[in-house]
């Protein structure tokens, strides 16, 4: 049974320290694809260190992404919406923190990565962290959104992304407008992506978190995240495969 061993990595960015979280099988020494985790509005938690750590268990190196700060870490969901808001509105800087922390995963000291296999995931707003990663271009193979949002305030970017797209959405879903939908169908068509939407009826918003408990806004349901998370698995095993 692996081991999984789970470190900070502290690093700067405008002259501001940053903290991500990397989960990783101390035991395997040999180089592992490389997962970038974009956390729910939370940010860097101790939830997102347990999604970290499952998936780490598949035989990855898994980054949480710290898109706020070293000192910034929400603990009541009007905490989150403040520290969120503003990179919501700025684009831009959303995606040269995304990269910074993109960077991290490859060149950090604690465990080898193989550059060659690399992908993003995340959950609600780090759904739309994941996407807006890819729409910079960056090597990644995969990108993949959990119950986030998906406009993007240039959709011509999509042109810029590298590899698979995995959308795995709740169909009753409040928080994630339903015109959100065709457009970002659009986006992807237009720009030619291999991309997949799934929808998943009755799911809400939030539906892999164990914690979320507001009936039909955000809900935790276990099969449905059962069913998300081995589509993801899925597509990375076949982006990854040599």
């Amino acid at each position: 049974m692996s081991q999984v061993t789970v470190r900070s990595v502290v690093y700067q960015l405008d002259g501001q320290p940053f903290e991500g979280r990397l989960a990783f099988d101390a035991e395997h020494k040999g180089a592992r694809p490389g997962l970038l985790m974009a956390p729910n509005w939370m940010g860097v938690s101790a939830g997102a260190e347990e999604i970290a750590k499952s998936v780490a268990a598949k035989g990855y190196v898994v980054l949480i992404a710290d898109v706020y700060g070293q000192a910034v870490r929400p603990q009541n969901a009007d905490q989150a919406g403040a520290a969120m808001m503003p990179l919501k509105d700025d684009r831009a800087l959303l995606r040269k923190r995304m990269q910074a922390a993109f960077e991290q995963l490859q060149k950090q000291g604690e465990a080898a990565v193989d550059t060659s296999k690399l992908a993003v995931f995340g959950f609600c707003f780090g759904g739309c962290c994941a996407l807006d990663l890819a729409r910079t271009g960056v090597p990644v193979k995969a990108a993949v959104s959990f119950h986030g949002t998906l406009d993007s305030p240039n959709p011509a970017d999509a042109k810029n992304i590298k590899g698979s797209v995995l959308v795995l959405h709740g169909a009753a879903d409040p928080l994630v407008p339903k015109e959100q939908l065709p457009a970002f169908e659009d986006e992807m068509n237009a720009a030619n992506v291999d991309w997949q939407l799934l929808s998943y009826g009755g799911a809400v918003h939030s539906f892999t978190d164990p914690h979320a408990n507001v009936p039909g806004k955000m809900m935790y349901d276990a099969k449905t995240a059962k069913r998300a998370f081995k589509s993801m698995h899925d597509l990375l095993d076949e982006v990854f495969k040599d």
